[in-house]
């Protein structure tokens, strides 16, 4: 445990951005598995949830949730899955 009080500040704050990066990556992750499943079902129709997935990815990536090569290698990933149906 921290033995002085900035260092138990640092851990409260620590505490609080965990949760905050975490809630963040999750929505991440159910946005795109939500544009996937669109792109599945209902093939082109799906195409118009792309922006809002890319919105969501490049949230992320300013917080510093996600690297850069990792935000572009999804959204790439993602434009390339919309374009095929």
């Amino acid at each position: 445990m921290a033995n002085t009080s900035s260092a138990k500040k640092a851990y409260r704050s620590s505490l609080r951005k965990r949760v905050m990066n975490a809630r963040l990556k999750r929505g991440v992750k159910g946005t795109v598995k939500d544009f996937e499943r669109a792109i599945a079902v209902a093939g082109n129709a799906g195409v118009k949830e792309l922006s809002s997935v890319q919105q969501a990815i490049d949230k992320a990536l300013k917080s510093g949730v996600l690297k850069k090569n990792t935000a572009a290698r999804m959204k790439s990933r993602l434009s390339k899955l919309s374009s095929k149906k």
